[in-house]
């Protein structure tokens, strides 16, 4: 499957202001099921932007700006092969076939910065029992789901597992803080996730038409594995991951400040389109 990627931010401030460097966290991870056929990424005229990968690996733009002003534009079009995967085609290490498992000491090492477990909460409709881990994965990502309102919020800080399960709603980065902080309070490491979700059946799912975000649990076996909250799901082809990092300010699509004086009234537009291409 082909598809083309279109995504706008405009950034528009009441008077002319100077912009710190920003981080653009939208272009495809490594994958050998995404193939990039054309990437093309436009920002302010004079903007000094160089491509890099940031501590998680992401691919990322990082542009200056020299000159002060009253927009901040950006502009990217990706078309994109998609190769069909199948979410749950691993097969998992012996020692993590039944859940919760332990880490091995190597693997504990690696990972201990996506196993704190200092915010984890105990959620109220789901409860840990031993079992096969695929299916109590499955059951966890599915309970959220059904037990959390989705509410679409594009702007603001994601919220913590304690005010997500209060107000008992919340958009698709608060899930994925929920889900990776459920399993980090159970031994497994989690980190957060952030892309496209493309889908083009006849069901659409939450937060499709916006930047989504989700979370990847570290199956031995078979490594770094999606799960989507938010829609109940384990991510496949579908779920293009532009971020990966243990916070949601690592993942953010773009991050950057203005300076000024005083404060100056702004506001932001987005807009993204998934078009699935012919040929």
């Amino acid at each position: 499957m082909k598809i083309e990627v279109r995504y706008r931010a405009l950034y528009r401030y009441a008077s002319r202001v100077s912009f710190s460097p920003h981080t653009f966290r939208l272009f495809p991870r490594g994958d050998a099921n995404v193939l990039i056929e054309k990437r093309e990424f436009i920002t302010n005229a004079g903007a000094d932007v160089q491509d890099r990968r940031d501590l998680f690996d992401n691919p990322i733009a990082f542009c200056f700006y020299p000159k002060p002003g009253r927009d901040l534009r950006a502009k990217l079009t990706l078309r994109l092969h998609l190769r069909e995967r199948n979410a749950f085609h691993f097969l998992l290490d012996p020692h993590a076939l039944d859940f919760p498992f332990r880490y091995h000491a190597g693997e504990q090492q690696v990972l201990a910065p996506f196993l704190d477990a200092s915010r984890a909460v105990r959620l109220p409709f789901w409860d840990l029992k031993r079992q096969p881990t695929v299916p109590a994965l499955v059951e966890l990502n599915e309970a959220i789901y059904k037990n959390v309102r989705y509410e679409r919020r594009e702007e603001g800080a994601a919220r913590s597992p304690a005010e997500t399960l209060a107000t008992g709603e919340g958009a698709c980065r608060d899930f994925a803080v929920l889900l990776a902080e459920t399993l980090r309070g159970v031994g497994i490491a989690a980190r957060l996730a952030s892309g496209y979700l493309c889908e083009f059946g006849e069901k659409e799912k939450r937060a499709a038409g916006a930047m989504h975000a989700w979370t990847e649990a570290f199956l031995p076996g078979a490594g770094w594995v999606g799960l989507d909250p938010t829609n109940g799901v384990f991510c496949n082809h579908n779920h293009i991951t532009t971020a990966v990092g243990r916070t949601p300010e690592e993942i953010a699509p773009i991050t950057g400040s203005y300076f000024n004086k005083t404060r100056v009234e702004s506001e932001m537009t987005t807009k993204l389109e998934l078009v699935k291409c012919r040929k």
